[in-house]
């Protein structure tokens, strides 16, 4: 029994030397659990692999272009022979031919040369090579080694949060694979499905880099408060602009893969206040760590003082903040204005183009939900960490300051 005690406090001590009570210690090997059971979890989509082929890395030793065609200059017809090595799987080390089609459509093309690395799809009966076909450039162990660098910096900068972080990260990249893109799939409603994947993960999230604390509670309430305020402005005006889902990247080549059934238009709708979640996310941490700050520094604050504190940082990073939003969500359609701009298309028709019109609405009502999550957050810090709330945390949680 002493034994289960020494251990039970040695664990205890290295929590609080980490920042960490033990209750949140506990907290984040859960986490980390749930994120084990999720990356070993099947998604019930099984990869699309035929009998007869797989898919290999190859080096491209030699290219022959002579059955392509080039039309104005940079559009390509025809067929690119590469000549390639492969550089894994059972036939490593073979030489063969490979064949790169060209659709003259600069976003689906790819041009190969000498040197460069491709994954392909390899067709084989009776131990030998029939046909490879290119699929794309390589590009796995570079994004590897960013997302290495990324980890490292991190890490080095924020420490044990800065790993918390990267957990986070992990855990949405597969909540969005294994859970939410599934259920989509088989036909559950967007807009339930959704919404539970963001309350999930918002709090998930907030409660592990926070802590489990009033800080992180006030964040959540406020980021969730926004979130249902997105969520419902998404469903008014996303019916109201009558905008088919069909502007989503893919979304029509879904239906006629066998997906006929889903409901494109509430999938656009949902993907509208996922899309804010992060913003709305990140404003309510920032003003709850703001009053947290203020409270650590001044125990004595009322919480009426505590509340306008909250206020006077929520005015100001909300500046920003719907301008971020509006880089996020129009980066990718300069190309778009740049056209409309090039064929001298009235400014009316490009704002009431169905595409210009989603992401107009996507920036309004994110916008929206970050005006309404400063408020509420502040006002939420306020009651819960002002001295008259914080003296119920006492005896429940283990201070590191004052071991």
């Amino acid at each position: 029994m002493s034994k289960n005690i020494k251990f039970a406090s040695t664990i205890e001590k290295t929590a609080i030397l980490r920042g960490m009570t033990l209750r949140e210690l506990i907290f984040n090997a859960v986490i980390i659990l749930f994120v084990a059971i999720l990356a070993f979890m099947p998604t019930g989509f099984q990869e699309n692999n035929y009998p007869g082929s797989m898919r290999s890395v190859v080096r491209v030793l030699d290219v022959d272009n002579d059955n392509v065609l080039s039309n104005f200059g940079f559009v390509m017809e025809g067929e690119q022979v590469c000549r390639v090595e492969i550089l894994d799987g059972p036939f490593k080390g073979q030489e063969a031919d490979a064949s790169n089609r060209f659709t003259g459509r600069l976003e689906l093309d790819k041009a190969f040369t000498a040197g460069d690395k491709a994954l392909v799809v390899v067709d084989h009966a009776d131990q030998a090579i029939t046909n490879i076909t290119m699929i794309d450039h390589y590009r796995i162990g570079l994004e590897g080694v960013l997302i290495g660098i990324f980890a490292v910096f991190l890490v080095i900068f924020a420490r044990w949060t800065g790993a918390k972080a990267l957990l986070s990260f992990l855990m949405t990249v597969l909540m969005i694979w294994k859970l939410l893109v599934p259920l989509l799939l088989k036909g559950w409603d967007p807009l339930i499905i959704s919404m539970y994947f963001v309350i999930t993960v918002t709090t998930i999230i907030i409660l592990m880099v926070g802590g489990l604390n009033r800080k992180s509670a006030a964040a959540v309430l406020g980021s969730l408060s926004g979130t249902l305020l997105t969520a419902f402005l998404a469903i008014i005006f996303g019916n109201s602009f009558k905008i088919h889902g069909a502007v989503l990247p893919y979304s029509e080549s879904l239906l006629y893969s066998g997906y006929a059934h889903l409901n494109l238009t509430n999938i656009l709708i949902a993907v509208v206040f996922i899309a804010s979640a992060g913003a709305l996310m990140d404003l309510a941490m920032d003003i709850a760590a703001a009053v947290h700050e203020v409270v650590e520094k001044k125990p004595d604050i009322t919480t009426y003082e505590a509340i306008k504190s909250g206020l006077n940082v929520g005015r100001t990073v909300v500046g920003t903040m719907t301008t971020t939003l509006l880089f996020a969500y129009t980066g990718g359609y300069i190309s778009l204005l740049m056209y409309f701009m090039a064929l001298g298309t009235p400014i009316i028709d490009i704002f009431n183009l169905k595409y210009v019109s989603m992401e107009i609405m996507h920036t309004v009502v994110g916008s929206f939900g970050l005006v309404a999550v400063a408020p509420l957050t502040a006002i939420t810090s306020g009651f819960l960490l002002t001295k008259k709330s914080r003296q119920a945390d006492m005896e429940l949680e283990i201070s590191p300051e004052s071991k």
